[in-house]
C-alpha cells in the first residue's frame, strides 16, 4: 500500500502508525532517505492493501477504524483529500487493510501462470522481497528467483526441477508466504520468530526451475512443439510421467557430479519424458541458470523441493561438510522424513552443490505415492516440510 507523506511524518510514525517492523517499511523503500522524508513522496506500507469503502449513514473515520483496530490518522492519511467532520453517505474511500490470510492457493493445478500472478501479488502487498530474473527455458518464460533478507547466511531453495513434481511449487510459494504474513504481523510460525531470521538470512527462491515441463504435464504441449513432444513421448498425450524439460533432457541429471559416470550406465540415449541426461553437462538453459545462480551467489546451503518418498538425501561422494549431518539430524526431527546420506544416483544438482561448493544441499522428497502427488496430500505435505524450512533458516 503508498502512502504520500505529510508534514512531519516520519518512516518510525508509519511503523507505530500500522503496526509494521520499522526495517521492514525501510526495506520497501529502497530509494528513499528515511532520515529526510520529502512532502508529497509515495512510500510502501508492506503488509497492507487499500480496500475501496462507500461512507454510510452514521460513518466516521473513529467508528471505520476503531473496527479495524487502526488509528484514526491511518485513514486520514489515505483520505488526505477529504474532510474527515464531514463524511457524505454515498463518497467512495479508501480503508486501510491488513493482509493477515494467504495470498496464495496452492491447492489447485499450479502453471506458470498462476504462479507469475502468485509473485505479482506477493511483491505488491511485500515490496520489500525482490524478484530476479536468472535465466530463461527452452520457450523463453523467465526463471525467476525471490529474494528477501538482510542476514549474511545465504540459503537457497528450488522446486520443479521435475516437470510432474510441479506440486512442489505451490508448497514452496506457500511456505514463503506463510514467512511474509509471519514478520509483517509479527507472529511466530510454530513458536519460532521469524524477524530475527529475516534479519540473519538471503534468502533466495527459485520456486519453478522447469516451467516448459510443469506446462506440459498440466496444460498440455504448445502448438508450435505438438509433433515432436508428442513423438518423444512414445506417441501418447499424457503427460503426467514427463520430468525432463521441454526437450526431453532431465534437468537434475545435468550437472557435472559424475556424469560420465551416470550416462554411461543409463538406458536413456535419446530425448525422453525422463532419465535422459543430455549430450553433454550443462546444454539446456534451466540447468545453466540454476548452476550460475550458485555460482554467483556462493550459497551457504542449498534445498531442492522433488517428490516422492517422505525422505530426503543430504550427502555426495563423501564431501559433504559435518553441518549436513548436524542439518539433516535436525530435519528428520521436525519432519519425521527419513534421511538417507548416500543414494546411487549422480549428476544431480545437489550432487554438484556439494562436489563444487563443499557445502550442505539437499533433495527432498516431499510426499509419498506415485508422480504427479494428487492435491489431497497438498495439506499433509505442508506441515512436513514447514519444520524444514524453518530449520533450514535458523540452524
Amino acid at each position: 500500500m503508498k502512502v504520500k507523506v505529510r508534514s512531519g511524518d516520519s518512516i518510525w510514525y508509519y511503523s507505530q502508525l500500522f503496526m509494521v517492523p520499522i526495517n521492514l517499511i525501510a526495506d520497501s523503500n529502497p530509494g528513499v532517505n528515511p532520515v529526510s522524508l520529502q512532502i508529497g513522496q509515495e512510500i510502501n506500507i508492506p503488509g497492507f492493501t487499500r480496500q475501496n469503502y462507500t461512507v454510510r449513514p452514521g460513518d466516521t473515520f473513529w467508528k471505520l477504524s476503531s473496527s479495524r483496530n487502526l488509528s484514526v490518522d491511518a485513514l486520514l492519511l489515505v483520505n488526505q483529500s477529504l474532510n474527515p467532520n464531514s463524511l457524505v453517505p454515498g463518497t467512495a474511500i479508501n480503508l486501510p487493510r491488513r493482509v493477515i490470510t494467504p495470498i496464495v492457493s496452492g491447492r489447485r493445478n499450479y502453471d506458470y501462470k498462476a504462479l507469475t500472478a502468485d509473485i505479482t501479488m506477493l511483491s505488491d502487498i511485500y515490496p520489500f522481497i525482490k524478484v530476479n530474473t536468472i535465466g530463461k527455458s527452452v520457450l523463453g518464460k523467465p526463471i525467476q528467483e525471490i529474494r528477501l533478507g538482510k542476514g549474511n547466511k545465504k540459503v537457497q531453495i528450488n522446486a520443479s526441477f521435475h516437470a510432474n513434481e510441479w506440486i512442489t511449487t505451490p508448497i514452496l510459494m506457500a511456505l514463503l508466504n506463510s514467512f511474509l504474513l509471519s514478520i509483517t504481523n509479527v507472529r511466530p510460525i510454530r513458536g519460532v520468530s521469524t524477524m530475527p531470521l529475516y534479519n540473519s538470512v538471503d534468502l533466495s527462491i527459485v520456486p519453478m526451475v522447469n516451467p516448459d515441463g510443469v506446462d506440459l504435464v498440466l496444460n498440455g504441449p504448445p502448438p508450435e512443439l505438438r509433433e515432436e513432444v508428442i513423438a518423444i513421448n512414445r506417441g501418447s498425450t499424457d503427460f503426467t510421467g514427463w520430468k525432463a524439460n521441454i526437450r526431453g533432457v532431465d534437468l537434475n541429471n545435468q550437472y557435472p557430479a559424475k556424469w560420465d559416470f551416470e550416462k554411461e550406465r543409463t538406458e536413456q540415449n535419446a530425448p525422453a519424458p525422463r532419465d535422459y541426461l543430455g549430450e553433454a553437462p550443462l546444454t539446456e538453459p534451466e540447468a545453466i541458470a540454476m548452476a550460475e545462480l550458485a555460482k554467483d551467489n556462493q550459497f551457504d546451503r542449498m534445498l531442492a523441493f522433488h517428490t516422492q518418498g517422505a525422505e530426503f538425501y543430504w550427502g555426495f561422494e563423501g564431501l559433504e561438510p559435518p553441518e549436513s549431518q548436524v542439518l539433516a539430524l535436525e530435519f528428520e526431527r521436525v519432519s519425521g522424513y527419513k534421511a538417507v546420506q548416500y543414494i546411487d544416483s549422480f549428476a544431480g544438482y545437489k550432487d554438484w552443490f556439494i562436489q563444487d561448493f563443499r557445502r550442505p544441499g539437499f533433495t527432498i522428497e516431499l510426499g509419498r505415492g506415485v508422480n504427479p502427488l494428487p492435491l489431497s496430500q497438498y495439506d499433509d505435505i505442508y506441515e512436513e516440510v514447514l519444520g524444514i524450512f524453518l530449520a533450514s533458516l535458523y540452524m
